[in-house]
Formats: C-alpha cells, structure tokens, sequence
C-alpha cells in the first residue's frame, strides 16, 4: 500500500494527513521541520503526553486551548502552578482533563527548568539525541526507535513524566529531529532542505 495519498491539490501527502483538511497546515508547515525553541518543544512533548491513548486530531483540534491554560507552555511560569491551577485546569471544558497528565506536565515543567541548568537548553539537550543516518527506518514504519528507548529512559531517569518511548518517538517525529515523511511527500524534500540549513544548538 503506498504510503501517500494525493491532497485536495493533488500533491501527494502522508496517509496520515491527506483525508483530513485540519491536518495539512501542520503536516505542511510543522511536521518534521527542525525546532530549536524550548517552549516549543516543551509544548510539544507536552502535548503528546496528554495525545497518550488519544488521537493528534483530538490534541490538535484543542491545541489553542491547551496554550491558554497552560500560559503558551512557558515553563517557567508553569513551574509556579499549584494545586488550585490543577483544579482550575480540571474544570477547564476546552482541554483534556485527566488529573495525572495534567500533574506530569506541571512536574515536567519543573524538571525542564533543571535541565535548562545543567545542559543549557531544552534544545541543546534533545539535539545531542538527533538520531544518526544509520539508525533510520524507513519512512512511515516504526513507532519507537533505540533512540527513542535511550531518550526516554534518560528522561524518567531526569524525573520526566509521560514520556514513554512511542510518545518521545513522535516527538522526535515533529520537531524535525528525523524526517519521517513519506517517500514521494511534497512536503519530505522541503523538511530535508530545512535539515540540512538547521544550525545544531548546543
């Protein structure tokens, strides 16, 4: 079965993404393009945390939301949220309201600020795991990676919650850290041509 579908353009896309319309702004413009920005990336790994048994189009449809309760995931100011921000998030109709995804990402906010001590960014950190050529599978056909494994581990190890190998995985996914775009994708050569300008932090 190919791997691509033909978007409302007729270009070829990810499966994933060609059948659904809210999907091709972020699948064209977000998806596998490298990120060096550490509230974008804390958001993101945040945000898959709570996608854990959920859909991305759930997440997705309610990633706005998520931004305003969460302060646009800076966490520094969420690091500060205490047990009555637990409560207001929990009442909160526009975001996923599960108690233990909310508490992990408040906790890992605090682990984030940790790291920003001793690695000097979130970015730095996650870079220096950016997976080598040899380590790929092909486009489209894993969930979990030993990089992903190694990374996970690495993170419970540093305090991190919700952040399994298939959740970091998709992660790694998204924020360009490998292009896992479809073979024949429009878009898998633009992600490439953006790898190859990205300057490595750290």
């Amino acid at each position: 079965m190919s791997q691509t579908l033909p978007g409302p353009d007729g270009q070829p896309r990810c499966r994933w993404c060609a059948s659904a319309p809210e999907f091709l702004p972020y699948h064209d413009k977000e998806w596998g393009f490298p990120v060096d920005n550490d509230q974008r990336l804390f958001e993101k790994l945040s945000l898959e945390a709570f996608q854990s048994g959920l859909s991305w189009r759930t997440i997705l449809a309610k990633r706005e939301n998520f931004r305003a309760a969460f302060k646009g995931f800076d966490f520094h100011r969420m690091a500060r949220f205490n047990e009555r921000d637990v409560e207001r998030l929990l009442s909160d109709e526009g975001i996923v309201r599960h108690r233990g995804k909310i508490e992990a990402v408040i906790h890992n906010a605090r682990s984030a600020q940790e790291m920003v001590k001793t690695e000097g960014s979130l970015a730095a950190y996650f870079w220096r795991h950016e997976p080598g050529p040899g380590e790929l599978a092909p486009p489209q056909s894993a969930s979990t990676s030993p990089t992903s494994i190694a990374l996970s581990k690495d993170l419970k190890k540093r305090g991190w919650k919700f952040v399994g190998p298939t959740t970091v995985y998709a992660f790694l996914q998204a924020m360009g850290l490998i292009n896992d775009h479809a073979e024949g994708c429009v878009v898998r050569a633009d992600v490439d041509r953006a790898r190859g300008a990205f300057r490595r932090p750290g």
